[in-house]
């Protein structure tokens, strides 16, 4: 008899991924499994049908041979292995029918632990080491991580042997459940430890030397491995994550690799040119700024920026001109500067090409208004 189309089997078509095809799967193995069906040749026969199709479609090269050749290129390629089915019988039939190994002998990754670390862009920029105190879930020190009091040990649980799980029978179904006396451990404690209740834990704070690297910026985080919280039943612990943000600073601003910041000149130097200092991370430089520079210009300081965390290449420093208008003016002053206006005016907008630019886009526009309106 020849045999059906396995994506027919798994009811999924052609373009379906591998974890469509687990659930698929999956719905067929709880359908058919013979535990389920004790005694139906049909469905023992449909279980095995589905078993070495998702065997097939499950291996990338396998399925890639079947789907050009069909079934006449992977002749033998089913061959009954249990490879990639172990996590998913486990799935869908621990809790059923038993995996026969006790929960005493499972050990729990402590949990990942996160802490805010708040730097100033000095410090961001140049790195630095810094002391932490981070509060965590440690080993009792006291009971060693055991739960039991000094001088005394966890026993074998006399419910479920060690195992940890008791099954039960209803039916044609073998049950297997987490067992009600010591909760799926395999050993009770008659003498829990005083100190941490039983746990083999409990609340510690740590201090912590943390290197925080050159050019790091908000959003980084760094990993100190084996820092987070112990695991339970004495197992691994977690990772700590340092989440680094960076403070405003009170002239730089931070874009990637450069720097920028608002430098401001007086209107006679921005008329007439001059040099003015600017600060940087590493001290003072000199700007020249030219001739009639207008509010707004950029000037770039080739590698004055920032050393990125991961990269090489040195960011710069963008400076932007800000022109102050003058506040505080004297009578004389005030004078001056009306000469000194009435004499611009008469150039025309010779001297302020921008102002009679825009006044004569302005006179066009309610021109056209005018025109649009009758």
């Amino acid at each position: 008899m020849s045999k059906r189309d396995y994506y027919e089997v798994l009811g999924v078509d052609r373009s379906t991924g591998v974890d469509g095809l687990k659930k698929a799967y999956r719905r067929q193995a709880m359908k058919y499994h013979p535990d389920r069906n004790p005694g139906d040749v049909e469905a023992e026969r449909k279980f095995k049908e589905a078993k070495e199709a998702y065997e097939i479609l499950g291996d990338a090269q396998k399925r890639q041979a079947y789907d050009q050749y069909g079934h006449a290129g992977v002749q033998g390629g089913a061959t009954g292995s249990t490879a990639d089915f172990s996590d998913i019988f486990g799935d869908i039939f621990g809790d059923i029918f038993g995996s026969g190994r006790g929960s005493s002998q499972r050990v729990y990754r402590g949990s990942d632990l996160q802490h805010d670390l708040e730097i100033s862009l000095e410090e961001a920029v140049f790195g630095t080491e810094m002391t932490l105190e981070i509060p965590r879930q440690a080993t009792c020190e006291k009971c060693e991580g055991s739960g039991a009091a000094p001088g005394t040990s966890a026993e074998t649980c006399s419910t479920c042997g060690g195992a940890g799980q008791v099954r039960m029978q209803q039916g044609f179904f073998s049950i297997q459940q987490t067992c009600p006396r010591c909760r799926g451990q395999g050993t009770t404690i008659r003498v829990p430890c005083d100190y941490c209740r039983g746990t083999g834990r409990r609340r510690a704070t740590k201090k912590l030397s943390v290197k925080v690297p050159a050019g790091v910026d908000s959003g980084d985080r760094i990993r100190l491995s084996g820092e987070g919280e112990v695991g339970a039943n004495n197992g691994p612990p977690g990772d700590l994550y340092v989440q680094i943000y960076v403070r405003d600073h009170d002239i730089f601003s931070r874009d990637n690799s450069d720097l920028r910041c608002e430098v401001p000149v007086s209107f006679s130097m921005a008329a007439l040119g001059g040099e003015v200092e600017v600060p940087t991370l590493k001290g003072k430089v000199k700007l020249k700024v030219p001739p009639e520079t207008q509010t707004g210009r950029l000037f770039r300081l080739r590698g004055k920026g920032v050393r990125p965390v991961r990269g090489t290449a040195q960011g710069d420093l963008l400076c932007t001109i800000v022109v102050e208008t003058p506040v505080n003016l004297s009578k004389h002053q005030k004078e001056l500067l009306e000469e000194f206006s009435e004499n611009v005016e008469k150039g025309g907008g010779r001297h302020s090409p921008r102002s009679h630019s825009w006044t004569d886009d302005m006179k066009n526009f309610f021109d056209d208004l005018k025109f649009w309106s009758h």
